[in-house]
Formats: structure tokens, sequence, C-alpha cells
């Protein structure tokens, strides 16, 4: 089986890979959008967790990781709720790891064991995302799930270009089994695009109100006993579907606001909407001298960049609806 991924090139697979792929549990994640609700007040922002996951995987392979590593990339997502972090908000989860408290129970109750143990794969510690340096590495690190999903939305968006994501992959290297980069332009460049991505994407107005709005649409759900807990390892349509079989008007008015004509903007005063979102901040390691260090060690411009996305995450983001 080959795989073309928009990011990293065409791969030929290995038989565990192509049948993890195509099971039920990896085929799902065609149907959860990676960045919420978004994709219903925008149908441009379309990327999906398939999307992600296939990424990461050809990102880990593509730095030389181990099959293992590759699979445990695949699957790193397989957990994800309908609406992905919508459901985090939706049960005042602060971390946002909704996903990784069921993550064993989603997968034992799934095809991917079976999976596993016909390729002679061990689940347990695949599943153990501590083992594997390149998919995850504790913030502000580099990894390839920070990597991918920044390059992915900003580029399938138009934010940054082909070139850019092809110069930028050259940058890459691995050192103590941890991403590096081999510049400080690489550095950098990544720093700025990543804020752009947390920053200027993910709290876009249009992200902020969808994903309040669909959270907000789902806790009123649960209440009512529209939607059980179950119901959120659906598909976003299907869950759509059931949310629009409900014959509630307060769920049928809030149904109705998430459309593409709603328009919006920033206010500090006379908000309909304040979100305080978890802070993401980034600084790649880079290598000197046989030495890895820090970007914000050697970089006045990367210090200001985080000190502007620190103080932009405390003050949190309010939207007025104008429409």
């Amino acid at each position: 089986m080959y795989i073309k991924d928009s990011l990293y090139g065409t791969f030929e697979l290995e038989p565990v890979l192509a049948d993890l792929i195509n099971s039920d549990a990896v085929q799902r994640l065609k149907d959860v959008h990676q960045n919420g609700a978004s994709y219903l007040v925008n149908p441009k922002w379309k990327n999906t967790r398939f999307d992600h996951s296939v990424g990461v995987m050809c990102l880990i392979r593509l730095l030389g990781g181990s099959l293992e590593e590759q699979i445990a990339g695949l699957l790193h997502d397989v957990s994800h709720t309908a609406f992905s972090h919508v459901v985090d908000d939706a049960l005042k989860q602060k971390e946002e790891n909704y996903h990784e408290l069921i993550k064993d129970k989603i997968v034992l109750q799934s095809d991917i064991p079976v999976i596993l143990k016909n390729h002679q794969f061990d689940l347990e510690p695949i599943l153990d995302e501590s083992k594997w340096g390149i998919l995850e590495q504790p913030a502000p690190h580099l990894c390839a799930d920070r990597i991918d999903y920044t390059l992915r939305d900003l580029y399938e968006y138009g934010e940054i270009t082909r070139a850019e994501v092809e110069q930028f992959i050259e940058s890459m290297t691995l050192f103590d089994g941890r991403i590096h980069l081999k510049d400080d332009y690489a550095a950098e460049w990544f720093v700025e695009v990543y804020y752009r991505e947390v920053l200027d994407f993910f709290l876009h107005p249009l992200n902020i109100y969808s994903n309040h709005m669909m959270a907000e649409l789902l806790k009123a759900s649960l209440d009512l006993n529209i939607l059980t807990e179950d119901d959120f390892m659906l598909t976003d349509e299907k869950l759509l579907e059931k949310l629009k079989d409900s014959t509630n008007s307060d769920i049928k008015r809030m149904l109705d606001g998430l459309t593409t004509n709603v328009q919006l903007e920033y206010a500090d005063v006379d908000y309909d909407i304040s979100v305080k979102k978890k802070m993401r901040l980034i600084d790649p390691d880079v290598i000197v001298s046989d030495t890895s260090i820090p970007i914000s060690e050697r970089s006045e411009k990367v210090r200001a960049m985080k000190e502007t996305a620190r103080k932009r995450s405390m003050e949190g983001t309010r939207i007025k609806v104008t429409t």
C-alpha cells in the first residue's frame, strides 16, 4: 500500500500500517475535524484527525523513527471524540485531555488489538507515548504532533507556502532522540508560524464562536439526556444528525447559530463570548557545536514572541456577535 501525504510525500507502507489505516477505528477519524466545529462556519477549515494522524506517522518515518513509533503516531489521536477538543470544553476538562483519559478503553474496544496481534506487535508499549521521543515531548519542545498540526493547518489554509514547508523539513534532525533544528533561522520561523497557529488561528473569532456554541450545545444535550458521553465517540456528522433530530427548541436555536453567515468581531467590552484557552508556548532546540540549546537563549525575537504569546493567552479572547 502506498500513501501520499500533502506535506511529506509518498510512502510505501508495511502491511501492519496499511491494515491499521484501513481499520474502522482509524477510518472514523476521516469525519472528526481537527479544529472542532469550525468547519460549520468556514467550510475551508476541513482538516481532519485522519489527515493529522497519517501526517504524524509519515513525519516520524521521514525522521527515521522505528516502525513501532510510526504505529504509535498513527494511533495517537484514535480516541478523539467528535468535534475534537470541543468535548473538553463541554466536560470542563481544562487540560484538554479527555481523549487521552479514555484512550486505553477506546483502543481495547476497537479492531486495533487484533490487527497488532496478527502482525506480532505488542499493544501496551505502543500506547505508552512516553516511550516515543519523536512523537511526543512536553512543551515547549518540538515533537511530530505539534509540528504536523501547525504545518498542516497553515499550509492547507494558505498561510505558508510549499517551499517554506520543504525548507523547514530539511532543517529538522534528531539529536539525543528528539527533534532539533539545524539553524536559528528555521527555529525563529517555526516559532512565528506556531504562534500564528495557536493564537491567530485557534483564537480566530470564527473558531472561538463555533467551538463555544458547539460546547454549549453538547452540555445542554447531556443535561437534557439527548446525548450520552458514549455518543461522543460518533463522528462529527453522526453526532450532528442526532442533535438535529431533537425537537427541543433551545437545541434547534443553538444549531441555527452555527452558520456561515455569522458576523463577529473582537471586543474588549460589550462582548458576547469570553474564552481563555490552554497556554501553548514553543521553544525549539537547535544544535550549536554539537550541543542542544533552546532558541530563546540565542534569539531576542523569539523571547519577544514568547512574551506576547504568554500575555495574549493570559488575557483570553473576547468576541461580539454582530449579526
